[in-house]
């Protein structure tokens, strides 16, 4: 009964060991490929650029809200402009953090 299990062991060390080789050698040959990606990134976006895209993403996805609400707009506005601007603040700070 060990003999069985024992082979089975051996058997899943080696496809995890191939499996491992492999990400190894996909990471070394793709590495070199991906320095003009990296080289884009460095620069960052500043906190000015990083308002405009959260305006945009937040009005965007405010008037997909207002769609959807149906009839309902006029009684959610109050709620709808004061997570409007908590929105728009937390989406331009991540927006020039990440970017």
């Amino acid at each position: 009964m060990s003999g069985e299990g024992g082979g089975d062991l051996k058997l899943f060390a080696i496809a995890l060991l191939v499996a491992v080789l492999l990400v190894v050698i996909l990471v070394v040959n793709l590495l070199p490929a991906a320095a003009p990606a990296l080289e884009a990134l460095n620069e960052g976006m500043g906190l000015r650029h990083a308002a405009l895209w959260g305006f945009g993403v937040t009005v965007a996805l405010f008037v997909l809200f207002a769609l959807v609400a149906g009839d309902g707009l006029l009684g959610e506005i109050q709620f709808m402009l004061g997570s409007f601007f908590g929105f728009f603040l937390i989406l331009t700070l991540l927006i020039a953090w990440v970017f």
